[in-house]
């Protein structure tokens, strides 16, 4: 019995061994990973060939998993790239809460076992945060509402970068738009997301008040007033989407004394009040931050519109061929070239826009810590494309004001024609599928809207008049943006101007020109179509006033002009000579321009002159208006391809550039001709 017994306990301890032998080793392994980690950052360029030492060490630890994934995050740029490293972080997560379930929901304020457990804390928070940005990168809002739900149950006691609550609130504010049949976790409606998200925000703040309480042992009495500006920044973002002015710029107020400030946010609440001037201050600002950031600089896209609206189009158009060059294909490729198509079709360069309109089409982009998504994209390209197509057709009446008794030209606007319709019909479709619409397209200066005030009118043009004549009507009395009443005002004067009514449209310009608080530097867009509007009433009336108003409006966006449809006053005044520069001038003489014989006030003067250089034969064009220098001087080269070079001479007059020809340049002004 005796032998039995000790032979029993022998082969126990030899099955015993082993196994303690193997927890011994594995812990040794571990304890040389975490020893060689030591110096290693999340993003350092040493972290994917130590992640995937560590990993051949000891597979079964998160470690080696955890930096292999954030090294890999940090260098995606594309959908492949982010589900590469979200692999990589998923079994770094699933390791970790199989071997350190109670180390991360224990939550004390004893210095000791904090210390024991903050390894852990930090990287859980970490690695979460960087896989919820990996499945939002990948437009996957259910997995990031699944680790987010983990990550509540976790509960860690002081976030870093995880931020719970508050990306469950982005989560549901950036998916609004769908309801709980396509995503469990959201209500029925985009008011019921939207009050759901702002819940959200609040319990939030009750965690940051509990765990406070908690930290103050480690971080002192400033914990909350630390963490709590990121509960402000999400409620500026949902207030600001909601239009309530006060409660967003409450928020705001209380950023602004923090290094929390979101420029670019305010930006876009200072744009959505008509406040151009201090919206493109700050979209400068912004644009200049985190520039080694490979996602959409929502600044530089929306810095398109602000110079849309000052005719600072030329300068946009330098800026983003840069950005677009710099970036190369990366995220927010095709938003900059959607950017530089907008600057270009209001410049007048229609060919060129519709070859950058073209790119972002092809392009698939990644919408990347933004709420901006693929149905505001597509929907930005359409309708670029539509304008750009309204646009040839409109030049193609201009550079012929004979067009119909040329076949070509009737076979040209058919088929353009055709083309627009179906565009029309694609962006109905979209529109019919967007609950949006009412919010973000029909209400002028939404924060979610990709696309200016004007662009909008080209949508709506031509459809449910009386629909959009009642709405916009009732904008004016009940929207609380005082500034942007005025640009329901010009809505509501072409909606009656469509429906024949030009006395009651004149009588709404003109007391929009009446108004005090109009920025003229930030507003020539606006102003400019206001005169448009008054010009159209004055012909279709049949008076003739000394307004000037298509002098003015020539004066500050003379790009529009040859797209408008309005017939322009001008005086000629050329040194031709040879039969290819009559030829050339015979064709500028053809376009829809009523060419007067005598100059006078409120004529544009057009001065051509053709002249040679080392023996390139070159035309100058400058246009002054009552002595003013509105055009040029500005040369270009010109070939025997004579109508070529009178198209480009007819739009030159207008202040149409052409960045296409390298030889283009602008001279200073002269005195004298």
């Amino acid at each position: 019995m005796l032998r039995y017994k000790i032979l029993s306990f022998v082969l126990s301890s030899l099955l015993f061994f082993p196994f303690f032998s193997s927890s011994q080793t594995k812990q040794a392994l571990r304890y040389e990973i975490d020893a060689k980690r030591i110096g290693i950052s999340y993003t350092s360029k040493d972290a994917l060939p130590r992640g995937r030492e560590f990993k051949r060490i000891d597979s079964t630890y998160y470690v080696g998993w955890m930096l292999e994934g954030t090294y890999k995050f940090d260098h995606a740029a594309d959908y492949l790239g982010y589900k590469t490293a979200a692999t990589q972080l998923q079994k770094a997560m699933t390791l970790m809460e199989k071997d350190f379930k109670t180390e991360l929901k224990t939550r004390t304020n004893d210095v000791m076992t904090y210390v024991r457990i903050l390894k852990f804390h930090r990287d859980w928070d970490y690695m979460s945060f960087i896989l919820i940005q990996c499945y939002s990168n990948m437009d996957e809002p259910a997995s990031v509402w699944k680790l987010l739900q983990k990550c509540k149950a976790t509960d860690l006691q002081d976030e870093i970068y995880e931020d719970t609550y508050n990306y469950l609130a982005w989560t549901v504010h950036r998916n609004r738009f769908y309801t709980n049949a396509k995503y469990p976790f959201l209500k029925n409606s985009i008011d019921a997301n939207e009050r759901y998200a702002n819940e959200l925000t609040d319990s939030a703040a009750l965690k940051i008040k509990r765990d406070a309480e908690l930290n103050k042992t480690f971080f002192g009495n400033r914990y909350e007033t630390e963490k709590m500006p990121s509960v402000w920044h999400y409620k500026s973002i949902l207030y600001t989407y909601q239009l309530k002015i006060q409660s967003g710029a409450y928020y705001y107020e209380k950023l602004r004394s923090t290094r929390f400030f979101p420029s670019n946010n305010f930006a876009t609440f200072c744009s959505i009040q008509a406040g151009f001037r201090q919206a493109e201050k700050f979209y400068n600002i912004s644009k200049n931050e985190n520039t080694s950031d490979k996602r959409l600089n929502e600044s530089s896209y929306y810095l398109s519109i602000i110079n849309q609206y000052k005719n600072e189009n030329k300068t946009g158009i330098a800026e983003l061929k840069s950005l677009i060059k710099a970036n190369g294909s990366t995220p927010g490729f095709g938003w900059y070239n959607l950017a530089l198509a907008r600057e270009l079709i209001y410049d007048g360069q229609t060919e060129i826009a519709k070859r950058h309109a073209i790119r972002a089409g092809q392009f698939k982009e990644i919408h990347i810590g933004t709420t901006l998504g693929q149905s505001h994209y597509d929907f930005t390209s359409s309708l670029l494309n539509l304008i750009i197509k309204m646009r040839e057709i409109e030049e193609v009446k201009f550079l012929n004001k004979d067009w119909w008794y040329s076949p070509d030209d009737i076979s040209k606007l058919a088929k353009l024609t055709v083309e627009k319709y179906g565009l029309q019909f694609l962006i109905i479709n979209q529109f019919a599928q967007n609950p949006e619409r009412d919010r973000v397209i029909y209400k002028l200066f939404s924060t979610e809207s990709t696309v200016s005030f004007d662009e909008i009118w080209q949508l709506i043009d031509g459809f449910s008049m009386n629909y959009f004549l009642e709405r916009f009507k009732n904008e004016i009395q009940h929207d609380t943006r005082s500034e942007v009443k005025r640009y329901y005002k010009l809505f509501v004067g072409k909606l009656l101007i469509k429906k024949g009514y030009y006395k009651d449209a004149a009588t709404y310009f003109e007391s929009i020109l009446k108004e005090s608080a109009i920025d003229a530097e930030y507003e020539k867009l606006f102003i400019a179509r206001v005169y448009e509007g008054l010009c159209v009433c004055e012909q279709k009336l049949g008076i003739q006033t000394d307004n000037g108003y298509i002098a003015k409006l020539y004066s500050i966006y003379p790009q529009l002009i040859p797209f408008s449809g309005l017939k322009m006053a001008m005086h000629l005044q050329s040194n031709d000579q040879n039969s290819t520069q009559r030829l050339i001038i015979n064709n500028l003489l053809k376009t829809n321009i009523n060419w007067a014989n005598l100059g006078g006030t409120d004529i544009p003067e057009v001065h051509i002159l053709f002249k040679s250089t080392l023996g390139t034969p070159l035309i100058e064009c400058m246009v002054s208006l009552n002595g003013k220098t509105i055009i040029g001087p500005q040369t270009f080269r010109y070939t025997n391809q004579v109508e070529e070079a009178g198209h480009k001479l007819s739009m030159s007059i207008f202040g149409v550039g052409d960045d296409d020809d390298e030889s283009f340049k602008k001279e200073k002004p002269r005195e004298k001709f």
